[in-house]
């Protein structure tokens, strides 16, 4: 009875996902490889949801904190928080380059680089400027930016909405009222979708076993181990004190989001977990608003992972290549990390997209370098994904606290449960997200 009950657990059948999906791709690599739709399938089910979903949760997350200034002073906060956070981040990815030397007596000679495999990936830059990246926030028409499925365009129409919405009284609640089922009803349809997830896990890690195969790693093992290294150091560390110095700790919150984490790990993308992640920080006792507002912008402007993997990943075409760089020009390039990690977000393969537009802004770096890892990128997808998660998740809570909106109490309850005996699962009844208890009772 007791394996039944864990069977029916997400975070189980994801985890036998991912075993089963390495076991295929292992054994069986060709047919591994041709379950790639499954994974795809997936993360394209979950992405066409995104985009109503933050627009619903930003304009209730505004209007429900009234006060403009308020608002504007929590994004400010925020902003803050993603961008320290953001510079720890690359300095962390700096100093595991530098002190590993994954590129160190490689010798390649830039000129024997094959430029093409580039080609592709160069076509989705579309950000060369500090410009170019605030008109790429401005849709070209108001259901363009739905349709396009970028999450800034619809942070900004959310954010304007929301702003309107505050001002026109009456007229608004209607509008409100709308807006509220309309949420609740995609809140139910990821319910469905998320039950999914275990298929999608599998097929996603059968893929990318069977595709580049545990031995195709090779001599660039170190260079992902290096990855590796740097990411748990900024998660135990810097997500560790943080959370420890606000007064949570951060074992307890990843326990608690354990699913979505594993989710996470399967298909190497952030995205199909911001639903439930917006539930869960709720029912931690972080006010509706904030969350609505903090974690969505998080998703553009915290993606932690992706800083870590650029400065390790460009630092190790430098030491690949044999090219020296001063600290000048390691500062500069920082400096433009700074803007191209948050350029690209909400593109696919957003890591590698952004290490495409950083070297085309460098010219110390040969933009062809990138082939060097393009073959272990998907292996190190995963920890970018995972990181910026977690970093993410923890940020909300921490903005929430600065803001007086969190329940210390409940916060403290909730993680302090033992999940491994709760059938944490968001279950969908009238619409609102509940939490399931081993007894059934909902918490």
């Amino acid at each position: 009875m007791k394996i039944k009950k864990l069977l029916k657990l997400l975070y189980i059948q994801v985890l036998i996902g991912l075993i089963l999906g390495i076991t295929v791709g292992h054994y069986w690599p060709e047919f591994g490889a041709a379950l790639k739709p499954l994974g795809d399938g997936f993360v394209k089910l979950v992405k066409m949801m995104i985009a109503p979903v933050v627009f619903c949760t930003i304009v209730s997350g505004i209007t429900s904190l009234g006060d403009s200034k308020e608002i504007g002073k929590t994004l400010i906060k925020a902003m803050g928080l993603f961008y320290a956070l953001t510079i720890l981040s690359l300095i962390i990815g700096l100093v595991a380059v530098l002190l590993m030397k994954p590129g160190v007596g490689m010798h390649i000679d830039p000129k024997n680089l094959d430029a093409s495999v580039v080609t592709r990936f160069a076509s989705q830059v579309h950000i060369h400027g500090f410009t170019d990246f605030v008109m790429h926030i401005i849709p070209n028409a108001f259901f363009g930016a739905f349709a396009e499925g970028e999450v800034l365009p619809v942070l900004l129409l959310a954010a304007l909405c929301g702003f309107a919405l505050t001002r026109i009284g009456a007229p608004a609640k209607l509008v409100l009222a709308s807006i509220d089922g309309f949420s609740h009803m995609l809140f139910a349809v990821f319910g469905i979708i998320m039950r999914l997830a275990p298929i999608g896990a599998f097929g996603a890690m059968a893929f990318t076993v069977g595709r580049y195969g545990i031995k195709s790693i090779g001599s660039l093992g170190l260079l992902i181990a290096t990855l590796y290294v740097a990411c748990i150091f900024f998660v135990v560390v810097v997500l560790g004190l943080l959370a420890r110095l606000h007064g949570f700790k951060l074992w307890q919150l990843l326990r608690y989001v354990k699913e979505e984490l594993l989710v996470v790990l399967g298909t190497s993308s952030s995205e199909p977990v911001l639903p439930r992640l917006l539930q869960k920080l709720e029912r931690l006792g972080c006010k509706k608003g904030i969350v609505g507002l903090v974690l969505p912008t998080g998703y553009s402007f915290n993606l932690d992972g992706t800083a870590i993997y650029l400065t390790l990943a460009s630092m190790f075409i430098a030491q690949a290549c044999d090219i020296h760089l001063s600290w000048l020009q390691i500062g500069s390039m920082l400096g433009i990390m700074l803007l191209t990690s948050k350029g690209a977000a909400g593109v696919t393969g957003s890591g590698f997209v952004a290490l495409v537009a950083t070297l085309t802004v460098m010219p110390d770096l040969p933009v062809a370098g990138v082939a060097l890892i393009l073959g272990i990128d998907r292996f190190m997808s995963e920890a970018r994904a995972l990181t910026s998660t977690i970093s993410n998740c923890v940020a909300c809570i921490v903005v929430s606290m600065w803001e007086n909106a969190c329940d210390r109490d409940v916060l403290q309850r909730e993680l302090s449960v033992n999940y491994a005996n709760t059938e944490h699962e968001l279950e969908v009844g009238d619409g609102q997200p509940v939490a399931i208890g081993a007894a059934g009772t909902a918490h």
